[in-house]
């Protein structure tokens, strides 16, 4: 196949290497679909993406008048994505992360990767100043009494599995998983988990905002797709001597 025709919706994931001239027909609507949608070619080899803007398009036109300009600044321009602050699924993906982070930095002891077993016990004053910061935080900005208790109950069910590993015996509990140093010492087991095809659970924690969901991977079967057209292509005329044809 030489050609592809798509939709927007190929800024979604699509990744053939050998993509490397793309023609987009008209503005995308934003600024990150229309920088998704063409760094799909040039990823591995030379690209080139051409605009085709539509002058009767008051938006086309102001992009074409400004184009120079837009392209080289155009990351300033991507908009913010609209997330509802604590939303149980937010708290969900984001809460874990923001625990370990202000434990760490706001606490020596928790900071080294072996800092992680030092959490023994549910009822610490630090869990209690993490509770009340998070649970004070999104009463700020939803000014909802349900917030602050979603969250110190969410911290609450973390902390509590938390101390449950921390506690295991038979091996050390680290941040990240590691293997022994001493003679005797068990393996370091891990806290944290990355994303991936697991399912999610409370110490899944992602390391960008793009790993919200595990990929999936499509595999195209060509067995049931129709035979190409019937022609074969001219056999080309063998060279004569001197150059001539």
């Amino acid at each position: 196949m030489d050609i592809v025709l798509a939709s927007s919706m190929l800024g979604v994931g699509v990744d053939v290497v050998r993509l490397g001239l793309m023609v987009v027909n008209g503005q995308p609507k934003s600024t990150a679909e229309y920088i998704q949608a063409t760094s799909r070619v040039g990823r591995f080899f030379p690209g080139l993406v051409c605009t085709v803007l539509t002058w009767s398009r008051p938006r086309d036109l102001s992009h074409y008048e400004a184009f120079e300009h837009y392209h080289a600044t155009f990351y300033k321009h991507v908009e913010a994505q609209s997330v509802t602050p604590f939303a149980p699924r937010a708290l969900d993906r984001g809460l874990t992360g923001t625990m370990v982070s202000w434990l760490r930095l706001s606490n020596d002891e928790y900071n080294p990767n072996l800092g992680a077993e030092r959490l023994d016990s549910a009822s610490k004053p630090e869990v209690a100043d993490l509770k009340h910061l998070v649970s004070q935080r999104g009463a700020r900005v939803t000014d909802s009494k349900e917030v602050q208790r979603l969250a110190e109950e969410m911290i609450g069910e973390r902390c509590d599995e938390w101390v449950n590993e921390a506690t295991r015996g038979g091996r050390r509990l680290g941040y990240e998983a590691g293997k022994k140093r001493k003679k005797g010492e068990g393996d370091i087991a891990a806290l944290l988990k990355k994303p991936g095809l697991h399912a999610w659970d409370h110490f899944t924690v992602p390391l960008s905002l793009r790993e919200v969901e595990p990929g999936v991977r499509l595999v195209m079967n060509s067995d049931t797709l129709p035979k190409g057209p019937e022609w074969k292509p001219r056999p080309q005329e063998p060279k004569q001597k001197g150059g001539a044809r």
